[in-house]
């Protein structure tokens, strides 16, 4: 896809709320770190007692994904995971609009060794990562150092969009955004020899997915990183990011690429991606993307297990 340009539509009176709302968000996005954690964690809050529909989707999934645990460290989980996800909110700023310095000060990475030696050997790069909520600035300092492309869906708000996806790419100079249904350009770019962002974490459907265990529960699984990786002849190479406790920053992990991947079955290399992508959970479950439906498409005769949305 060729880079957003703005053009003078940006400026009908439709958009002028969202233009001064971006405005806001510029302007507390310059405060310094600690503060946005502050603002981030009250937005957290807000959004715990307010947004009941989401919370009731948090809620079971981890009775779902962790029985282990008791009501109460559920709770504080669930606690937690509001106060990450209010963070990411100023998190997407800082990483759209901070001095790209300021920002990369934050951020410590362990493994681009694996990374410039697939780029030395003209080889592609699936990054595999999850939908942490830390995504956006693991992302942006990860594209610092080393050019990374991202699949990608478009904004229906024309603004957004263009806002989003310049903020996004002014990290990476030459980095291309693929559509999340183009498969032809995935191929194309992963021969070219190039690294892209991709999570095979969520529900996309019944259709090109697997039913397979994820934390015990039977979840709709793509087999697309199996086949991308054997059309692009390319490595999948896990990625993680998570924000640190002290509130010092950042630490991304470029993990080894897998080994015999794709193997004998798409079946057995999506149980493995499944098992990784709980080992990436565990280790920081309260900054995961638990709002997500990760359980709504459902094998066959089995109830659902998410209350309908309400209209």
């Amino acid at each position: 896809m060729q880079r957003p340009v703005f053009t003078r539509s940006l400026l009908h009176t439709k958009f002028w709320l969202l233009w001064l709302g971006l405005a806001l968000l510029w302007l507390l996005a310059q405060l310094p770190y600690a503060c946005l954690l502050l603002l981030g964690r009250a937005l957290g809050a807000l959004m715990y007692r307010f947004a009941k529909e989401r919370r009731e989707i948090i809620e079971t999934n981890l009775q779902l994904c962790f029985p282990q645990l008791s009501a109460l460290e559920r709770q504080h989980l669930l606690q937690a995971n509001f106060a990450s996800m209010g963070i990411a909110f100023f998190e997407m700023a800082m990483s759209w609009w901070w001095y790209k310095p300021r920002l990369r000060r934050l951020g410590s990475v362990e493994g681009l060794q694996h990374l410039q030696q697939a780029a030395a050997d003209g080889q592609g790069v699936i990054l595999m990562a999850v939908h942490f909520t830390t995504l956006e600035v693991g992302a942006n300092l990860l594209g610092q150092l080393h050019t990374i492309d991202g699949m990608y869906r478009q904004h229906d708000n024309a603004l957004f969009d263009f806002v989003q996806r310049r903020g996004r790419e002014r990290h990476n100079l030459d980095a291309t955004a693929i559509e999340r249904e183009d498969v032809r350009a995935m191929i194309k770019v992963l021969r070219a020899g190039r690294a892209i962002w991709y999570a095979p974490d969520q529900d996309y459907g019944r259709k090109q997915s697997i039913f397979l265990p994820l934390f015990g529960i039977q979840a709709a699984t793509v087999t697309a990183t199996s086949k991308f990786a054997r059309l692009g002849r390319a490595k999948v190479v896990p990625f993680t990011q998570e924000r640190l406790a002290d509130g010092s920053g950042y630490k991304l992990v470029i993990h080894p690429p897998l080994d015999n991947f794709p193997g004998e079955s798409e079946e057995a290399d999506c149980l493995r991606i499944n098992q990784w992508v709980e080992q990436a959970i565990t280790a920081c479950p309260e900054q995961y993307l638990w709002a997500h439906r990760r359980y709504k498409t459902r094998p066959e005769g089995e109830p659902r297990l998410y209350k309908k949305r309400r209209r």
